[in-house]
């Protein structure tokens, strides 16, 4: 009985393997698009993670997945929000009419009308435009929250207010909001609170202020937090030595800086190698030891900080660095692996089905007799070998037109691995003719002259 199933089961293991080639792959859904776009925005690969975004909407709105759909628009524009705050813009509105006409969560509903507000903002502030869209996306989010009592939401909206206020140049509103929002911050959100309140009373020139709160910041593993809070700290000492001029290089050399963070993120999708990034930032940070040296002395001090702060952000890049080419070194590993058996299965399906082929039994058979192939048989066998090998003979007929259906032939029984003498047997020819032919193949047809090279390498190598 057992032996019987097991037999079935084969069977059904050949039937799918013949199959594939008709079927195709399974088609992917909107979800697992989705979770693949994650995993390639949270590697830095930011037109892989939109590729797959824009996929992902697409199958959401064909299936009527809504909550994948504003979902899905929603990364697409937190993964554009750096480079284009118009289009983030854009996509977040689109991401709101979808929620709006399918709801399902208050939550997401306020995080929809931050991120919108937020991205607004950003575009008022790239044009020089009104803040008022940005503001009433914002005070509906809050709104909700207060309604909802979702306390960490309320903060976070609180905080976008703030933000918005200090980009309107509104200092004490911004004071006013972010003190608002410290109230109720939780351990994840009081860092973002305390940084808007910190930059609030910077601006405001209140340099006590405004290091007593930059120093209450723990940022913990965020190296961004941790660069942002040691150079704003080396702006507060520049000010109250009264250095100005100073205080604009540093500020025209934190620029540069953050130019390099981001066009080193966007290198990443082409080449994902950490080392090449490690190089570009110590380069960067030789070209500005060199233009600190030829500063006043009164600054010497100030620049040792900055120096120190900016060697504890390459410490811990390249201890990431080095952390995520090992996982990339381990998933390379698993991932040939895999490969290899998957080989491995498709060759041994591929041999038994060749094997169970009446042709091949006769190819197979021992002994120095005549060996005769009718021209369905070379048809049979032809049609077999293009089912399992991807249409080689096919792609063969149209890539070499001038062949003749003997050189077609030798090179199916060549992809075979039948035995010279066979191939003599078949042709009533010797051993010795037979590689002639083969020679001869390989330089009249295919252009090879290297004896090293046999006929199978070529065929594998050109189709």
């Amino acid at each position: 009985m057992l032996s019987r199933i097991g037999y079935l089961f084969f069977i059904g293991l050949l039937m799918m393997a013949c199959s594939q080639s008709e079927q195709g792959p399974e088609p992917q859904t909107a979800t697992r698009l989705l979770e693949e776009a994650e995993v390639a925005l949270g590697n830095d690969s930011i037109r892989l993670g939109e590729t797959l975004l824009r996929k992902a909407i697409r199958l959401s709105e064909e299936s009527e997945d809504w909550h994948t759909h504003y979902i899905a628009y929603q990364r697409l524009a937190e993964a554009l929000s750096q480079g284009n705050p118009e289009e983030a813009l854009r996509l977040m509105k689109k991401s709101l009419a979808v929620y709006e006409q399918h709801p399902d969560d208050e939550r997401n509903h306020v995080i929809l009308l931050d991120y919108a507000g937020t991205y607004a903002s950003q575009a008022a502030f790239v044009n020089e435009g009104s803040y008022d869209e940005a503001l009433n996306f914002i005070h509906r989010a809050y709104d909700i929250a207060k309604r909802n009592r979702m306390t960490d939401l309320m903060c976070q909206t609180l905080t976008s207010l703030a933000n918005i206020a200090w980009a309107k140049e509104d200092y004490r509103q911004a004071i006013d909001y972010a003190r608002q929002a410290e109230a109720i911050a939780t351990e994840e959100l009081r860092p973002g609170t305390l940084q808007v309140l910190a930059r609030s009373y910077l601006s405001l020139g209140r340099l006590d202020s405004a290091e007593t709160v930059y120093r209450q910041i723990e940022p913990g593993d965020d190296v961004h937090m941790a660069y942002i809070v040691q150079s704003n700290l080396a702006r507060i000492a520049l000010r109250r030595m009264g250095a100005t001029q100073v205080e604009d290089d540093i500020d025209n050399a934190f620029e540069q800086v953050e130019d390099f963070y981001y066009k080193a993120l966007e290198q990443k999708d082409d080449y994902y190698q950490e080392t090449l990034r490690q190089e570009m930032e110590n380069q960067r940070l030789e070209y500005r030891s060199r233009m600190y040296a030829r500063t006043f002395l009164i600054i010497i001090i100030a620049f040792i900080f900055v120096i120190l702060s900016m060697g504890l952000v390459v410490r811990y890049r390249m201890r990431a660095g080095r952390q995520e080419k090992r996982r990339l070194q381990e998933e390379a590993e698993h991932q040939k692996a895999l490969l290899h058996q998957a080989n491995e299965v498709v060759t041994f399906l591929q041999n038994h089905i060749l094997e169970r082929t009446e042709v091949m039994k006769k190819l197979s058979q021992s002994g120095d007799s005549l060996i005769t192939l009718n021209p369905h048989e070379w048809s049979e066998i032809e049609r077999t070998l293009n089912a399992i090998d991807g249409n080689r003979f096919a792609n063969l007929r149209e890539q070499y037109p001038t062949m003749t259906e003997d050189d077609i032939r030798l090179c199916i029984l060549t992809r075979l691995g039948v035995s010279n003498r066979t191939i003599g047997n078949i042709y009533c020819i010797t051993i010795s003719a037979v590689q002639h032919r083969k020679l001869k193949l390989k330089k009249d047809v295919f252009g090879e002259s290297n004896p090293d090279i046999t006929l199978e390498q070529i065929l594998n190598g050109k189709l």
